[in-house]
Order: structure tokens, then sequence, then C-alpha cells
């Protein structure tokens, strides 16, 4: 009975010297509260989180001294000690940002947000003030810029593909916020959809990202993150962008708004952009290169104790013109189209001077429009979360290309898409942080009023299942995981007439006497099986390496298997293959990484082995001359064979620590595609050694100088200057002609900006004033479409094709308030 008594009177002390004891307090670091900060007792097991307003709560703290320890992705961990009494302690803390990119936080090719150094896969992050520091045409260009082996397949300054370590087009994946980009990306002639001045940050994956996205993620992903506001509550702030580009007369405005209110974050942006023909010295001012582009866009988001919902709307609009390259054969200036019948490329008026500078956009050209809605909610349960993506897009795109009666689109296809993205982040279990989700898409595609038919009205049903996990073993982390794919594409018998009025093509059916069948039905299933297994060991804080080892998986997409038409924006003749098999890739990642005191370096080499690769060639009759379908258009054949691409990026930044204003940035990047057609290379040798859409090797070198401290109203001043280095590519795809010889180039590129702050240090605006190509140098790119817009076998100039952008001023002054 006594020890009963004992026991008793034990257990009240015991539970009393817990119970009463609470430890309540906020994290903030520069003065800003912080959400989902780990806040831990040392030496126990009691942990908990901030809030969305920084709070955190411990309760049962047993009496005496204590040690809390604060620690969060992207910040230094922070220990306090503290006495806890028969009371409730209040306790805050300030912890401080790591200025390390190795711990920088990434949400693309991840199952939840992690910092750089625990992910094996090659990720590059871009933030808005380095793409504010370079004269940006478009988003990708200054994705191209930022981040070494990324590429764009261009089609003058407003349109940039995205080209990851030699590959594009469908197979790099193109995220919105989380969202993915559906916008017959299979196109040459028309850029990405996206507002560049909305963007504050981009991820790219380099490498495959099937596992967590499924089809079209085989080369790697690209993820542009809109702006979400981080500031005190019941405030209204936003920003004013204008930029002025002296090439192409470029004027580009843009407001954002955003206001907070409670849990309420709400967000407003609109924005305008115009340019005229851009000018080489080559070439002179380019006709068809003019653009004007619209974009709107809004968000709200909610965060409350349960978690968050973002719902957001967007809207692109596009007017651009259509070069096709037509000169005069003796003065080399362009010429333009005035008929449809009876049209002589090589006959046609020359273009008058005041019509190369005007802003007006000429009667042949696209418009392209996108319209974009979609929810984001994140619910938090007691040790798991479920997130669930649900977003609806349409993509609308003309190609006026009929002079005679300019309001005629000879192509006019609407693309609707359903996305849905779940992820249910399952309870940590043995230390094991683990996922499971689907994702998917259903597609309708139709073509409208319109001429030429490339492709045909077609339904994609697209699903995928995975399971990712990753654990920690100290300074070991191992990632990785499966997934299993199906896609359903299908279509009817489409069949095309004549347009008795016009004589050109429309859309018919079998009892039209005129009709003929273009796309005879077809309805097929693509399975994938892809995943990977990669880790990561952390030698130290500073030194990392990294090895990663995923099978990705692509399916045709619609122009591959499908088209069989004229694209009069792209000016060539598509003729796909429907016996296509989907591309599955193996690719192996190593990389090294280091963060020194003076110095970072950064080390990638890859290798990617791709089963049934999809590749353009320009088809050609038994003599070897050009097939010509329609007049004066190129016509290309979709091929299919195995391929080997292989590569590495190199990074070296200097910033010696006794000289903090000084920073030396170097990067190299260099692949290679090899063709795997044995026949064709029995047949052809050297000719079909390598594969098209290669990038030369590229040198990149910066040297940026800037202010420890104010002088007068500027505040921290920056001067760079930077070179741009391309050598010869000489290892191209020449089968047919398809491809041909480029020689290297280098471009110097310089700028200066600063904030300018008034005497109360509230920052008045941001200035930036910056020169591309400041030689003004005659070069094409090799991954310039307009290289091949050429109808002549010589020329007086000795030049070939369509060259890039010449020098390029540009200012831009952001105003924020």
């Amino acid at each position: 009975m006594k020890i009963a008594i004992l026991f008793i009177l034990f257990a009240c002390t015991f539970s009393n010297s817990y119970s009463q004891n609470v430890i309540t307090g906020k994290v903030s670091s520069k003065g800003k509260v912080q959400e989902n900060i780990n806040v831990k007792i040392v030496g126990t097991n009691k942990t908990t989180k901030t809030d969305q307003a920084g709070w955190y709560q411990i309760s049962n703290v047993q009496s005496g001294l204590v040690e809390l320890q604060f620690s969060g992705i992207n910040y230094q961990s922070k220990r306090i000690k503290a006495q806890v009494q028969n009371d409730t302690l209040h306790l805050n803390a300030e912890i401080s940002e790591i200025e390390w990119n190795l711990n920088d936080v990434v949400i693309t090719g991840v199952n939840r947000a992690t910092s750089l150094r625990k992910s094996p896969v090659p990720i590059a992050v871009l933030s808005k003030k380095i793409m504010d520091q370079n004269v940006n045409t478009n988003l990708i260009e200054a994705i191209v810029k930022g981040v070494p082996g990324v590429t764009a397949v261009t089609t003058g300054p407003n349109v940039s593909k995205p080209f990851i370590r030699g590959l594009g087009y469908n197979r790099v994946l193109t995220l919105y916020d989380g969202l993915r980009q559906e916008g017959q990306q299979w196109g040459d002639e028309h850029g990405i959809e996206v507002d560049e001045y909305g963007i504050v940050r981009a991820e790219v994956v380099k490498g495959p990202a099937s596992l967590t996205y499924g089809s079209d993620a085989l080369a790697g992903v690209i993820n542009m993150i809109p702006y979400t506001p981080n500031f005190e509550n019941g405030k209204l702030k936003g920003d004013f962008t204008t930029n002025f580009q002296s090439n192409n007369g470029m004027f580009g405005s843009s407001l954002g708004l955003a206001y907070i209110k409670n849990d309420w974050k709400y967000t407003l942006r609109a924005t305008g952009k115009a340019a005229h023909n851009y000018y080489n010295k080559v070439d002179g001012y380019v006709y068809g290169a003019a653009f004007r582009e619209y974009n709107l866009s809004a968000s709200a988001r909610v965060d409350k104790d349960w978690g968050y919902s973002k719902t957001a709307i967007t809207y692109y609009d596009n007017l651009m013109e259509i070069p096709d390259g037509s000169r005069d054969s003796t003065t080399r200036r362009f010429t333009r189209q005035i008929f449809d019948d009876g049209d002589d490329i090589k006959n046609r008026p020359i273009v008058p001077l005041d019509d190369l500078k005007t802003y007006t956009i000429n009667p042949l050209h696209q418009h392209i429009q996108h319209f974009r809605f979609y929810n984001a909610s994140q619910f938090k349960f007691a040790n798991s979360d479920l997130n669930i993506l649900v977003g609806g897009q349409q993509s609308v795109r003309r190609e006026y290309n009929r002079p005679t009666i300019p309001n005629q689109a000879g192509l006019y296809v609407v693309l609707n898409t359903l996305n849905y993205d779940v992820k249910y982040n399952l309870p940590n279990f043995g230390g094991i942080e683990s996922t499971l989700g689907i994702n998917g898409m259903y597609q309708t595609n139709r073509s409208k009023d319109a001429t030429d038919f490339p492709i045909p009205d077609y339904d994609l049903f697209d699903v995928g299942a995975f399971y990712f996990a990753k654990k920690s073993f100290g300074k070991l982390d191992i990632s990785g995981g499966v997934r299993m794919d199906r896609r359903n594409i299908n279509w009817s018998n489409f069949y095309v007439g004549t347009n008795v009025l016009t004589g050109f093509g429309q859309k018919s059916d079998a009892n039209d006497a005129s009709a003929n069948l273009q796309f005879p039905s077809f309805n097929k299933n693509y399975y994938g099986f892809s995943g990977s297994l990669g880790l990561t060991y952390n030698l130290s804080d500073k030194f990392l390496i990294k090895a990663n080892l995923a099978r990705g998986y692509r399916a045709p997409n619609i122009t591959e298997i499908g088209s069989n038409g004229l694209d009069p924006g792209a000016h060539i003749v598509y003729l796909g293959n429907r016996t296509f098999k989907p591309e599955f890739n193996l690719q192996q990642d190593i990389g090294i990484i280091a963060y020194l005191k003076d110095v970072d370096i950064s080390m990638e080499i890859f290798n990617n082995n791709i089963q049934n690769y999809i590749y353009q060639s320009r088809l050609t009759d038994e003599n070897g001359n050009p097939v010509v379908i329609v007049p004066g258009n190129l016509t290309y054949q979709y091929q299919q064979s195995k391929a080997r691409l292989y590569g590495a990026e190199l990074a070296v930044n200097i910033h010696p620590s006794t000289l903090k204003w000084f920073t030396f940035n170097n990067s190299v990047a260099y692949v290679v595609g090899l063709n795997k057609n044995e026949a064709l290379l029995n047949l052809h040798g050297k000719a079909a050694k390598y594969l098209p859409f290669i990038p030369p090797l590229q040198i990149r070198s910066e040297i940026k100088l800037t202010a420890q401290k104010n002088i007068g109203f500027l505040d921290k001043p920056y001067f760079k200057i930077d070179a741009a280095i391309f050598a010869d590519q000489n290892k191209f795809y020449a089968l047919d002609d398809t491809e041909t010889f480029t020689r290297g180039y280098t471009l110097i590129n310089a700028g200066i900006g600063s904030s300018i702050k008034a005497k109360s240090g509230r920052t008045v605006l941001d200035i930036f004033i910056q020169a591309d190509n400041v030689f003004n140098i005659g070069y094409q790119s090799h991954l310039n479409r307009l290289k091949y817009f050429e109808y002549y076998e010589s020329s007086p100039n000795g030049r070939s094709g369509i060259y890039n952008m010449g020098r390029n001023m540009s200012f831009k002054v952001i105003v924020p308030f």
C-alpha cells in the first residue's frame, strides 16, 4: 500500500513538473516572421513548427534549464538556453539566412520543398535579381543566359523554345507555378506564353523528371514561379516596370499590385510590350519580326491552420509577324508576299524602308492567345499533408498567311486542357519521407475556320501514378521512386475539301465529293515505366558529391505521329509516322559542388542513352533534291532511332573574401549528340553521325564590380562586363542539308545598375542600363531557325539565311511602392 501511495505521489509530482510549463514565442528573420521553422527542445522528442504568423508553442515542458534549437531550410540553425519555471516562458528568436546556394530551397522535381544540397538531381535556380541584370527579349532568353546547359531554338527575338542539354520541344516540360504549360509546344514559331515581368524565380531540372511529371519531362523541367506577397498585414504594395530596347524599339511596361488582409494575399498584374523589326549589320532590318504582346494575371491565396489555397487566372495575347526570308536577289533587301496563286517567292516587291520600322503588325502574322485558370491547395494533417492542383487552359493559335484574304486564317487551332495533380506526403516512418501521387491531363484539339491543316482534331487522356521516397543517413541522403504512365491519343477520320469561293482548303466530311481523307482515324495507348535513384554525400557544409540514375519516358506528340500538311508559320510541311514508339532514356549524372571561402565550383557530367529517339530530317527524292509539296516551303519527315547524348557543365565563380566588391563568374557547357541509326550511318557515314539542334561548346565569363557602400543616393551600384563565346559547330546533322556548319563567334555585353534610395532609406527605384553585342557582331546561332530561310544558292555578299540581332541597348526602371 505504501509503495502504491509513493508511486502516485511521484507520478503527480512528475506530471506537474511538465504540465504547468509552456514555451511560446515568435521566430523572425530580418524583421519578417518565418513560417515552418522547426523548434525543438534538445535532448527530447518535443518539437513543433511555426505557423504562418511565425508563432510556436511547446507545452508540458519540464522545469529547469532547457536548450531550444531553431532550424529551417535556408536558415542557419540557432540554439538558445532558457530557464523554465512553473509558468509560461515567452522566447522569441531571430534567425539568419544562409547565403550559400547549396541551401537554396527548390520545389521542382522533388516531392516537397527541399534544399539543393539534398537533391541528387541537377537543379539550377535563377532569381529575378539576376534576370533583371541581363538584356532579355523574353523569359526563356533570360534563363538561357543564367543557366549553363540550357539553350533555345529561336525564330527572331520574340520566339525561344527551351532546350536542356541538347533536347527540346516536348522533351522539356515547362511549368507555370507548378502547372504544366500546354500550348502547342511542338511548334517552332511561337514561344512560351508567360509574362516575363511577373516571374520572380525560375527553377530548372537538368535531367529526366518523368518520375514526378510523366511524359514530356524526358530532358528536364523549367518551372516559372510568379510573385507571392510576404509583408505586413493591411498594406497595399506594388511595382511599375518600364523597359526600352534600342535595336527593335521594344517598349515594355508592367504594373503589379499586391495586398494582404489578415489570412488573404492578393496579386494583380498587367503588362504590355511592342517592338518593330530587329536589326543586324548583315541583313539590315529583318522583315516579319515585329510583335505586340499583352498579359493580365490575378491571384488570391488564403493561409489557415489547415493549410492554404491559391486560385489564379492568367491571360496572354500576342500578335507576332511571320518571317519567311524572301529577298531581292541582287540588293538582298527583303520582299513580301502579295499574291496567293501565282506567287513567285523570288519575284516579290521589295518592302519599303518605312515599313521595316513600323509598330503596325503586317497582314501576315500570328495571333496567339492563352487562358489559364487553376487552384493549388494544401491540407495539413498531424504528420502529413495533401496537395491538390487542378487547372484549365485554352490555347488559341491563328496564323494569317493569305495576303489576298488577310482576315482568313491559314491555321486556326484551339487546344483545351484540363490538368490534375494530387500528391500525398505520408507521415515519416523510420526517418523516410515519402510521397504518393497521381497526375495527368485530358486534352482536345480542334481546327476551326482555316485553310491549312497540319494535324488532325484529336483527344488525349494521360494518367500516371508514382511513389517517391528519401532518407538521410547522417551526411548521406538517398532518394528515388518509380512511376507508371498510360496515354491514349485518338482521332476520327479527318477530311479536307476545297472551298469553291476561295479555292483554298476547308474542313469537310466524307459526303463532300472534293474531300480528301487527310488523316485516317487513329487510336493508340502508350505506356511508360520510369524511375530514379540518387544520392548526395555532404563531405562538409560547403562540399558535396551527387549521383543520380534516372529513366525517362515520352509518348510521341501529335505532330510526330499525325502531321500531314503545311504549318504556315513555320513554312514547313511536316510528315509524321503513326507507327512510332514511345521514347525511353537512361541518364547518369555525377556532380561535384564546392562553396569555398573565395570560390564556388560546380561540375556536372552526364550520359544519356535514348531508345526510339524522334527527330526531323529534310525530305529529298532519289536524286538528293529537296521534295517540294507546297512551293516556297520546306518538307520535313520525322525519323526514329537510337541516340546518345553526353557532356558536361562547369562553373567556377571567384569571389575573394578580401575583395568583397569583386566577382569573376565563369561557366562552360558542352554536349555531343550522336545518331545511332545504323542503317543511315552505313549508307551516309558522317553526314548522319550527329543529331540536329545540338548547341556548340559555350563559354561565359563575367566580371562584376559592386560597391560595398552607398555612393550618394546610389545604393551599392554595380558594373559588369561579360563575354559569351560560342565555338564552331561542326558536329551537325548534315544529311539532306537538314543542318549546315555554323561558325563560332564571341559577344561582349556590359551593364550598370543600382537602387536609388531616399534619405529615409526607402527604395525609390531600381535602374539597369545594359548593352548586348557591344561590338555589333554579325553572327548566326546554330539554333537560329532563320539561318535556313534562304531561297538562293548564292548571294552577292556571300551570306546565306538571316542573322541574329545586332547591338542592343536596354534601359529598365523598376519603381516599387
